[in-house]
């Protein structure tokens, strides 16, 4: 569990860093905003690309074997921010982002069924939770490092001058060098570990079935993933542009509210599931509470208030209500994804490595729909509303979490 809780601290700090450098490469690179979120897009339709041969090669050297693989894929992803920096290349920092998000793929390909089968199915969302706890806390942090070590004396991205796009971009240099150091320095920890390699008992239900694609409640879990993922980066790396639309300062940090948020929501996760509450009615509350926030985000005002009650108290900076309710969509998502997976990999058997990679295909949606909201937003002029369009995420999710799940059969449908 230390080992894998380690890889979701690393899922949680390189994830959540693009929330952060979206508005950075937008100032450096001369972006709007349709532009900048295809940082989402390339590193997120690596997971739809790159899931399912890495299945296959999963099969074929093992489930640990694949994570030290992965690990040095993302190493060198690291490397390639070095030249993107050096050249203020924005088709280069893609590149990079692409290689990370491919490594990434077959890390969470091979550890999220770990983290199902090591233990009983009913609290296996009570450990995703626990590993969401460490992904999340890294997503806090990654924000505010970034924040603290690139930005620190610089208050605004706006109307920087050549020079300082120059200074501004040679900053990553050195810590994309020391995340390539620290990653290969994990190949090292992943490969002699004890960790075992899972086999799968040739006798559970649905070992006749020819394809993946004949287990309903796997195809439609993907599906309600693909929405969760895309809303939820949509809160997460949007936040940032919201807030430089705004006129708010230090915008890179804003992603760590959302975080924050998500942590609480994990937390929750790991004290009430599955004692106090199923993984079903955790999965209903997380849609139903989507929706409520989305229209706190539209319906709210851009003054302070519900963020003064929220953390004012603390000494923390004050956010505009509707931003307030951007973040507060990380309380709503945390649950979804630890209660899905489960739900949708029981009883695979020897399909477990194909169900997970149709699963981690579906973080598609966090390429897609991050595009198409900034499509819709710069094209209305609005980017307020453009958040209405996640309560179609929070209604599949919702449809999944009272009937599709259940599914054994496409003639239950």
């Amino acid at each position: 569990m230390t080992i894998i809780g380690v890889l979701f601290f690393i899922f949680g700090f390189l994830t959540w860093l693009n929330g952060s450098l979206i508005p950075f490469l937008k100032a450096i690179c001369d972006l709007n905003e349709f532009e900048a979120l295809f940082v989402t897009f390339v590193f997120y339709i690596a997971y739809t690309v790159m899931a399912l041969p890495m299945s296959f090669v999963i099969e074929k050297i093992g489930y640990k074997n694949s994570m030290a693989l992965g690990l040095a894929i993302m190493a060198v992803g690291s490397l390639l921010f070095i030249p993107a920096a050096q050249r203020e290349s924005f088709t280069l920092f893609l590149l990079a982002l692409f290689a990370l998000g491919s490594g990434l793929t077959i890390l969470q390909t091979a550890s999220n069924p770990y983290i199902v089968c090591i233990g009983p199915i009913e609290s296996a969302a009570m450990r995703i939770s626990i590993m969401g706890l460490i992904n999340k806390g890294a997503g806090v942090i990654a924000p505010l490092l970034f924040t603290a070590f690139i930005l620190s004396g610089i208050g605004s991205l706006e109307d920087l001058s050549a020079e300082s796009k120059e200074e501004l971009a040679s900053k990553l240099i050195v810590p994309y060098i020391v995340m390539a150091l620290l990653l290969s320095s994990l190949i090292a920890l992943v490969k002699f570990s004890k960790l075992p390699e899972l086999e799968f008992e040739k006798d559970e239900a649905g070992e006749q079935k020819k394809s993946i694609f004949a287990f309903p409640r796997v195809v439609l879990g993907a599906a309600a993933l693909f929405f969760y993922v895309g809303i939820e980066v949509i809160a997460g790396d949007t936040i940032g542009l919201y807030g430089q639309h705004l006129g708010l300062t230090n915008v890179t940090s804003l992603t760590s509210y959302v975080m924050s948020f998500m942590v609480l929501g994990y937390a929750l996760g790991v004290l009430l599931i599955p004692k106090y509450l199923s993984q079903e009615r955790a999965l209903i509350g997380s849609a139903l509470f989507g929706v409520l926030f989305l229209f706190g985000v539209v319906a709210s005002s851009q003054s302070h208030g519900i963020s003064e009650i929220l953390w004012g108290w603390s000494g923390i900076r004050t956010l505009p209500n509707t931003v307030a309710f951007v973040a507060l969509l990380g309380f709503a998502n945390a649950l979804v994804w630890p209660t899905i997976w489960p739900l949708a990999l029981e009883g695979l058997g020897k399909y477990t490595a194909q169900g997970s990679a149709l699963l981690i295909m579906a973080i598609a949606g966090g390429a897609i729909l991050p595009l198409l909201f900034g499509k819709i937003s710069h094209v209305s002029g609005d980017m307020q509303s453009t958040y209405l369009m996640g309560i179609i995420c929070y209604l599949f999710i919702l449809l999944y979490a009272l009937k599709w799940h259940k599914i054994k059969s496409w003639d239950e449908m």
